[in-house]
């Protein structure tokens, strides 16, 4: 987990709910895993409550370095969220055989407010857990602090 602190709102995870990322990315490898945070904003940070693994639907080639949550896998979450007054607070993905740090390709995708994680995948190991805010203007990410 990182260490840095900006503006943007900190992730609040615990540990278990970490080690279930790495496990969902370390089973994908060296497909990028996706799921979708659900919790609550406070003054404190985001709070993460609940995790959802989502299948990944790029095709076979695409989905070893991007990852493509559809829609309706979107609905399904706000409205899972909404019956246990949780809310959509982001999104995470692994990086398999690359840095946990957003490319240029997740910037262009990305929306601003989310929170987004990010699990650096080494020879099939889980290695970190970064966390990133988009800016309003889309011009770059923040790097958040997890923890």
């Amino acid at each position: 987990m990182n260490e840095a602190t900006t503006s943007a709102a900190a992730v609040l995870i615990a540990p278990e709910q970490v080690a279930e990322i790495y496990r969902y990315a370390e089973a994908t490898y060296p497909d990028e895993c996706c799921g979708i945070l659900l919790g609550r904003d406070t003054a404190e940070g985001r709070v993460v409550e609940r995790l959802l693994e989502i299948e990944n639907t790029w095709d076979e080639v695409e989905r070893r370095r991007r990852f493509l949550i559809q829609p309706q896998d979107l609905l399904r979450a706000e409205r899972e969220g909404r019956r246990s007054g949780l809310d959509v607070l982001g999104f995470y993905h692994s990086h398999p055989d690359a840095p946990a740090r957003p490319s240029e390709f997740d910037r262009e995708h990305a929306w601003p407010w989310y929170s987004y994680l990010i699990c650096g995948v080494v020879q099939g190991k889980a290695q970190t857990l970064t966390g990133w805010q988009l800016r309003a203007d889309r011009s770059a990410y923040d790097e958040v602090w997890v923890g």
